[in-house]
């Protein structure tokens, strides 16, 4: 994976999320400050201004950049989860991993940002979407597919009623 490649990930996460920062900030408005938005906007920022260096280090280097920064820029609980699950795939991952190495990976920082987080699947958190992802490149599934299956389990935690955090406040 090349620097220019990698560049070219960062910017597209980094700007997927600024995008959707209000739309984050008024789900959060629901149940708690309303400031999660933001949060991830700050942090995500963060990480953009710092993409050409971060993306000249190799790839688990780069991926323990990127969580160092949101572990340091984002507030509240999201900073240590979403840098963890980063830094869990760059302490996880060899600098040219194989799509197997990618799914045992991302197997592994699943598990930090379970313990983490002291929750569990079914919770109504991310791991309800993490952990059919992981499911998914486990079984070498194609990455359309595999964004299918993202979007199919985001859409499946409607329905989910939180059993911890401020998201138990809302009930049904």
């Amino acid at each position: 994976m090349d620097q220019d490649f990698k560049r070219r990930l960062i910017v597209a996460m980094a700007d997927a999320i600024i995008a959707h920062a209000e739309e984050l900030t008024a789900l959060d408005s629901a149940i708690g400050d309303g400031d999660h938005g933001l949060n991830m906007k700050r942090g995500f920022e963060a990480v953009l201004a710092d993409a050409a260096n971060i993306s000249a280090k190799p790839l688990p280097e780069a991926l323990k950049a990127i969580g160092m920064t949101l572990v340091m820029k984002v507030g509240g609980a999201s900073g240590p989860l979403y840098g963890t699950l980063a830094m869990g795939l760059g302490k996880a991952l060899p600098a040219e991993p194989s799509a197997a190495e990618v799914a045992v990976a991302l197997g592994r920082a699943i598990e930090d940002v379970k313990a983490r987080g002291k929750s569990e699947a079914g919770q109504k958190t991310m791991l309800d979407v993490l952990y059919p992802l992981a499911d998914a490149l486990d079984a070498g599934q194609p990455m359309t597919t595999i964004a299918d299956v993202a979007r199919s389990a985001a859409d499946g935690t409607v329905a989910l009623v939180a059993s911890r955090g401020r998201a138990s406040f809302l009930g049904e």
